[in-house]
């Protein structure tokens, strides 16, 4: 039961383009595996019975203007505008195939009243095929450039938005969105309990302001970066390596350090050394690049946890614009281009995760900053720094 209308609708984003069209054609195949590509399709519930039971979904039907009996799902760009007593669970294909359908004669209703809506029978030999398609399609492990057409592009807003722009890629989430979701809801909750201890609005800000501050991140790699562009400055070029590592470990000893951090300051300026070096055969640096403040990892972060705080209803839309929009403010105070930028958040980010494995922290904000700094789409291609 596919259904399309016109080729000139403007869709929110490539998936519900690629739903409208393939309904055009009466391509139900390709619908389900446009819906099986998605990490999250999603199901509203009222924020007061998702508190209450994280741990349970409760899908509720309705009946069409036909006559059928529906269960909704939306994809992301179909999502409503916020509210603060209406969430929404993510799940996926495979999730909805193996949903306790009691009664045969349902359908599955996507995005129902809208050009991308596609209804689908779901009898046991139709979700048998929603399984197969499910397993057989490739899912993006994130690295994806998702933009809405109707999120902001332009401004302040968008400027700040582009400042997260890591993270987004990572988790497959639109870069321009201050929404209702930025994923699960239940999902968002545990993971801000778990990863930032906060469970209400007021730890949430506490949190915010660390990061707007640039206070969450240890100090000493700023530290050692500061006594680099101090030395610098006064030599007229790049200090060498030894002296660096000297002067570093002297200005702690100065102000009371203890041997053995000490010796940590010495470690990471070889460790910066090191990083800087491979970021710069990875294109994350020019070939006489440095990094001179890790200031943006946080300032990064601080965006992605104003939208974590918005779809996890800690906080309003304007108060996560507030936020979004400083962040976005301190970033350009405090960096030179989108480049500058992204090699700076990226290293706060291996100092503090990757432990010189050049694994998945590493990885996904090379992904990133490729795709940011090279994709015609980008923000960083389309929003200049200054």
């Amino acid at each position: 039961m596919a259904t399309g209308t016109s080729t000139n609708w403007a869709a929110p984003t490539e998936t519900e383009w690629l739903l409208h069209t393939a309904g055009l054609r009466g391509d139900v195949e390709a619908q389900l595996r446009v819906l099986a590509r998605e990490e999250e399709l999603y199901i509203g519930a009222p924020k007061a019975e998702a508190d209450a039971r994280p741990d349970l979904v409760t899908w509720r039907s309705y009946r069409d203007p036909s006559g059928w009996q529906c269960k909704p799902v939306l994809t992301r760009g179909m999502l409503p505008p916020w509210h603060p007593d209406w969430v929404f669970h993510g799940v996926s294909l495979k999730w909805i195939a193996d949903f306790g359908w009691r009664d045969p004669n349902q359908l599955l209703a996507v995005n129902a009243g809208t050009p991308a809506q596609v209804f689908l029978p779901a009898t046991p030999d139709h979700r048998a095929v929603w399984r197969r398609i499910h397993e057989e399609t490739e899912r993006p492990d994130g690295g994806r450039l998702i933009a809405l057409r109707h999120g902001a592009l332009h401004g302040p807003l968008a400027y700040g938005l582009a400042c997260g722009a890591h993270l987004s890629v990572s988790n497959g989430v639109p870069w321009n969105e201050v929404g209702t979701a930025y994923r699960d809801y239940t999902e968002e909750r545990t993971l801000l309990r778990d990863l930032w201890g906060i469970t209400e609005p007021s730890g949430w800000k506490r949190q915010l302001d660390a990061l707007l501050d640039a206070r969450n991140s240890p100090a000493d790699a700023d530290f050692v970066l500061r006594v680099r562009e101090e030395l610098r400055a006064g030599l007229g070029e790049p200090p060498p390596a030894e002296l660096w590592r000297e002067t570093a470990a002297g200005h702690a000893q100065d102000i009371g350090a203890g041997h053995d951090t000490v010796k940590e300051i010495e470690e990471l300026v070889r460790r910066v050394i090191r990083y800087e070096a491979r970021f710069r055969a990875d294109g994350l640096l020019p070939p006489d690049g440095r990094v001179t403040t890790t200031a943006a990892y946080d300032y990064g972060r601080a965006v992605s946890l104003a939208r974590w705080g918005l779809s996890a209803r800690l906080c309003t839309p304007h108060e996560a614009e507030q936020a979004i929009v400083y962040a976005g403010a301190l970033s350009k105070s405090a960096h030179r281009s989108w480049e500058d930028f992204s090699s700076a958040y990226t290293l706060g980010r291996v100092l503090r995760f990757d432990k010189e494995s050049y694994g998945r922290f590493y990885q996904q904000n090379v992904v990133a900053h490729r795709l940011l700094t090279e994709n015609e789409a980008s923000p960083w291609r389309n929003i200049p720094w200054r």
